[in-house]
């Protein structure tokens, strides 16, 4: 740690430099994991984090699409709304949590042929920095850390969950 740069308050901090990718194989061919993951209703079975979530009605996974979901960590719990900003199947799935226009972070998954089955890369990106994320960059780098571990999760979660599904 840099304590000289620890507790900058964020007003100096640029959001670009909270991101990271992880990655993780699935035995399933792209456009089924496409349709797992553009399934927001399903994000419950392979998240530890997000809940009860479900597109508005008439909605679905293309551009534009907005849903809503809850999630809980450390003891709290919030809702997100969420716009689709990438329906590409087969390719890629990405959302931005509130809103293309004036949202705080993006999510994209982008799947990858590899053998009988797939690369899936899934991608986090602070758009813009807003206090109740954290006000320091201490603060952000906890929270990057924490969606990392998240999003590892998922990704273990989403391999395991398909594993099984190809043995039922």
């Amino acid at each position: 740690m840099n304590t000289t740069t620890d507790n900058v308050p964020f007003e100096v901090l640029d959001a670009a430099d909270f991101a990271f990718t992880r990655s993780a194989w699935v035995d399933a061919v792209p456009m089924r994991v496409y349709e797992l993951i553009s399934d927001v209703a399903a994000i419950g079975h392979w998240s530890p984090d997000a809940s009860d979530v479900a597109f508005d009605d008439g909605a679905g996974p293309r551009a534009g699409a907005w849903f809503s979901g809850r999630n809980r960590r450390g003891g709290k719990e919030w809702t997100t709304r969420s716009q689709v900003v990438r329906a590409d199947a087969g390719t890629a799935f990405g959302f931005v949590v509130g809103g293309a226009d004036h949202g705080i972070v993006h999510w994209e998954w982008a799947l990858a042929p590899q053998g009988r089955g797939t690369v899936v890369r899934q991608s986090w990106q602070l758009l813009r920095l807003d206090p109740v994320l954290g006000s320091t960059r201490t603060d952000l780098d906890a929270l990057r850390r924490t969606m990392a571990e998240s999003v590892e999760s998922t990704l273990t979660a989403l391999a395991r969950w398909v594993a099984e599904e190809r043995t039922r």
